[in-house]
């Protein structure tokens, strides 16, 4: 068992997630998010955790784990043209995951996201969350307009733009 990561995620900082993310950054990003779908037939949801469960860390469920998870629960791989991408925030931990569908993970390669990770957690690392966030997702939706560009037509929009606070 873990002992780090059960009194990370039973005392860590995670209480600040209203402070970290208030609703006019939670409005930004849904608005980041649907002007980046504006541009591509990608579908982008955002998911903020706070903190594991102690039963899940005592499990063993890593970040990874989780956002793999919500990837299935949010059905975010039950889109058209399988372009579903979960932006997953851990924040007791300091982990950011990023899980795309089969359709885009065979054109994106793990490098590119792992760059938008890294500047989102850089940014996050200077206290910088609202930036941070507001940085991954106009990253991937650049990389989702590159791969997937849309096709000028309005589309329907198959996953919520606010990001889910849990």
């Amino acid at each position: 068992m873990d002992m780090q990561r059960i009194a990370t995620n039973l005392f860590g900082a995670w209480f600040q997630i209203g402070r970290q993310f208030p609703p006019a950054t939670l409005d930004a990003i849904a608005k980041t998010v649907s002007e980046g779908e504006g541009r591509h037939r990608g579908e982008l949801r955002v998911a903020i955790e706070s903190r594991l469960p102690f039963s899940a860390v005592a499990a063993g469920v890593t970040a990874r784990d989780r956002a793999a998870m919500l990837f299935s629960h949010l059905r975010v791989w039950d889109t058209d043209d399988n372009c579903g991408v979960l932006l997953y925030v851990l924040l007791a931990e300091h982990r950011i995951e990023i899980i795309a569908d089969r359709g885009i993970a065979k054109v994106v390669t793990p490098a590119e996201w792992a760059a938008i990770t890294t500047h989102i957690r850089d940014e996050f690392a200077q206290g910088r969350f609202r930036e941070g966030l507001l940085t991954g997702v106009s990253e991937a939706g650049a990389l989702l307009a590159r791969h997937f560009p849309g096709d000028g037509k309005p589309r329907e929009n198959q996953l919520p733009d606010r990001p889910l606070v849990l």
